[in-house]
């Protein structure tokens, strides 16, 4: 309390995503933050923390690395990504690489949590034989689908029940 008023400390839980520039193999969608493992990187761990710093300006002392999570594949172009999840202390303002990056967005774990925000569809893309049902998020004029969608769609609950304190 401060003066009799009771302060009152308000988290909400995001999950910060890119938007990747077009032109690659991702071009347009909404990825988590990462890339490919250099020569000098560690470990993996060490790969996320050097791209997020890359990719978002973001500096390896306003990230505390909680969890590695299962390592999954992408189904067009056989990517495999090992995901980590952390704690983010937000620059404020981001700094996007302009060259890879085309909007940083972050989206409430509640509101991914939402019934009304699943979806599932058929897409249909050159690698794949025929159109395929695929399940996603709409949240807030945005699309989450694929294998950030994959990566995500256990770890809500979690989240949401309080498994890593915050």
């Amino acid at each position: 309390t401060l003066d009799g008023l009771k302060l009152v400390t308000y988290v909400q839980l995001m999950v910060v995503l890119v938007r990747r520039a077009l032109g690659g193999p991702h071009g347009g969608q909404l990825a988590l933050p990462g890339g490919q493992r250099d020569s000098t990187d560690a470990d993996l761990a060490a790969t996320a923390l050097r791209e997020a710093n890359e990719e978002l300006g973001l500096a390896d002392d306003r990230v505390e690395l909680l969890a590695a999570l299962p390592v999954v594949e992408t189904q067009t172009t056989g990517f495999r990504i090992a995901p980590f999840l952390a704690r983010l202390t937000v620059p404020a303002p981001w700094r996007p690489q302009e060259r890879e990056i085309a909007e940083v967005v972050e989206l409430r774990v509640a509101d991914l949590a939402r019934p009304e925000a699943r979806a599932e569809e058929f897409r249909e893309f050159p690698t794949w034989p025929a159109p395929q049902r695929i399940r996603l998020w709409r949240v807030g004029g945005h699309e989450v689908w694929g294998v950030t969608y994959r990566i995500l769609e256990p770890l809500v609950p979690r989240l949401l029940a309080g498994e890593w304190p915050l």
